[in-house]
């Protein structure tokens, strides 16, 4: 009896490798890639969500009380509501005056660039606030404010720091400021570029109305600058409540009707028409020509070639077309002296100058030079050139 060792029982079938850990994660990661990167794509929404709800909603709008960007106004806005004003920011004309109503002393930050406000809103903006503070304005903003606001010029570019040259508190205690943008004239001026003129900071007299020229004495990338911070804090934060008010579209006032042809054309132009109609007929009847009586007669009309030829001519000098006429007298001649000379129609020019040549008995060159080579300028030449053709051709027909 025959005795065999037994051979190890395997665990997979024969050529079948056993995969490394790997391999075999790299395999689950291909199988599940779509569903991991659903995955990831769903932790980065809840994370920018969670930072955002933490942080607080922004605004991309220039001097925002809630921009942190260079161009928004983040900065002194939180800076006047850690002294104790109470902020309330607005976007429509609407919620500005519901909010002035709840409100006893307040003011009221106007940046409108688009001049989006009409003249009127404007006017009752003034009425129920406190102090009303604009920024840039517009001719059409600055028109509400009232005759004694206007605009002054610019700054210039060179002109970096300027002083406050007047005897407002605010800007005094403020000291210069640094700032590049418009210069408005009104009662109290302040910050004049060449001295005594307008500038950045003009106010009523009261200082119920303060227009500043420059979006530099508030935003965020200058308000450390020089007194631009002081400026803007004791402009904004002279009452317990500030009204943060940026204009938008929802602002324009829609009127029930289009304006009419009437409304749209200027004022002038109601004394302009009448008197360019009035010139226009007499331009007419001073240009126009008088026509006769229509005749009528019955066709075919024979015209007579004397009076075809005579109104030709009559053409021709009122063009002063000398040359168009000449070329006219020479073409005849010639055409006349060929069928003379019975020359045939194809004769050439130098054929019928040989021709006329012999039959006057003159050299071929004296009368080439009149029957081809002279030109006349001017019209006393052309009749002196035609009585000459005449005599030619009547000598030659003669002989």
């Amino acid at each position: 009896m025959t005795l065999t060792a037994k051979e190890p029982a395997q665990d997979h079938e024969a050529g079948s490798p056993v995969p490394s850990p790997g391999q075999a994660f790299t395999q689950w990661f291909r199988k599940h890639l779509t569903w991991i990167a659903l995955g990831a794509l769903l932790v980065g929404l809840v994370t920018y969500l969670s930072v955002t709800s933490m942080s607080g909603g922004t605004d991309s709008r220039a001097l925002s009380a809630r921009n942190p960007a260079p161009d928004g106004a983040m900065a002194a806005a939180e800076i006047l509501g850690r002294h104790g004003v109470a902020l309330t920011t607005t976007d429509s004309y609407d919620d500005t005056v519901s909010a002035l109503s709840d409100k006893d002393q307040t003011t009221v930050f106007l940046y409108d660039p688009r001049g989006y406000l009409d003249q009127s809103r404007i006017q009752d903006l003034a009425a129920a606030a406190d102090r009303v503070v604009v920024v840039k304005p517009r001719l059409r903003t600055l028109n509400g404010l009232g005759p004694g606001f206007r605009p002054g010029g610019v700054i210039p570019e060179g002109q970096t720091v300027i002083e406050p040259a007047c005897t407002v508190e605010d800007a005094t205690v403020s000291g210069p400021v640094s700032a590049q943008g418009s210069v408005y004239a009104g009662p109290e001026m302040c910050y004049s570029s060449r001295g005594d003129g307008p500038g950045l900071y003009a106010a009523s007299t009261d200082g119920r109305l303060i227009v500043l020229g420059s979006t530099d004495l508030v935003d965020n990338e200058h308000l450390a600058t020089q007194g631009n911070a002081a400026l803007a804090l004791r402009t904004l934060g002279n009452n317990p409540d500030l009204i943060w008010y940026l204009p938008g579209v929802k602002d324009i006032s829609a009127t029930d009707t289009a304006p009419t042809l009437s409304e749209l054309a200027p004022k002038w132009l109601a004394y302009a028409g009448p008197w360019l109609g009035i010139v226009t007929l007499l331009a007419i009847g001073w240009r126009g020509r008088r026509l006769g009586p229509l005749v009528f007669e019955p066709l075919p009309v024979v015209v007579k070639a004397a009076e075809t030829a005579e109104g030709r001519a009559r053409l021709y000098q009122d063009a002063r077309a000398v040359e168009r006429a000449a070329g006219n007298l020479r073409a005849g001649t010639l055409t006349r002296l060929a069928r003379h000379f019975n020359l045939g129609a194809d004769a050439s020019t130098d054929a019928v100058v040989d021709a006329s040549a012999r039959r006057l008995g003159r050299p071929a060159p004296e009368v080439r030079s009149v029957l081809v080579d002279f030109r006349p300028g001017t019209e006393g030449q052309l009749v002196q050139w035609a009585q000459e053709l005449e005599r030619i051709e009547q000598e030659a027909r003669s002989r």
